[in-house]
């Protein structure tokens, strides 16, 4: 599904890197995210639309530069699509509710999926669980 919202609306709500990696496919330098290393207790939801996309249960520590999960939060979080961009074939992945772009999914991540979602921070925004644990 693509979200219906115009450009216009796009660049207004989003920072320039949010814009850039979401609308149009960037990627950000390794290491320099926010959310790399990260360790907070919670789930990340998509910067565009507030969609959850993945919860820190499933993060981990891949020492690729950007965040890193084993699996969505919910098995329809995200669309896969593949992406020959850069003259290789390459999985990219899509929050479902906006089609925005957070990253892609490579088949070197641990147990128990063996999946690494390497995602972009831009693309993410964070909500902390409640000081007592998950709502």
């Amino acid at each position: 599904m693509t979200d219906p919202r115009s450009d216009a609306t796009w660049r207004e709500k989003l920072t320039p890197a949010q814009y850039a990696v979401t609308r149009e496919g960037a990627t950000e330098r390794a290491f320099t995210g926010i959310y790399w290393d990260h360790h907070g207790t919670g789930k990340y939801r998509c910067i565009c639309c507030g969609a959850e996309l993945f919860t820190s249960q499933d993060k981990f520590e891949s020492g690729s530069g950007w965040p890193s999960f084993t699996q969505p939060a919910a098995d329809d979080a995200v669309n896969e699509h593949v992406d020959t961009s850069l003259g290789m074939a390459r999985t990219e992945v899509r929050c479902h509710v906006c089609d925005a772009h957070l990253g892609h999914v490579f088949p070197d991540g641990p147990d128990p999926t063996g999946l690494r979602f390497c995602i972009n921070s831009a693309s993410l925004d964070f909500e902390a669980d409640p000081p007592n644990g998950p709502a």
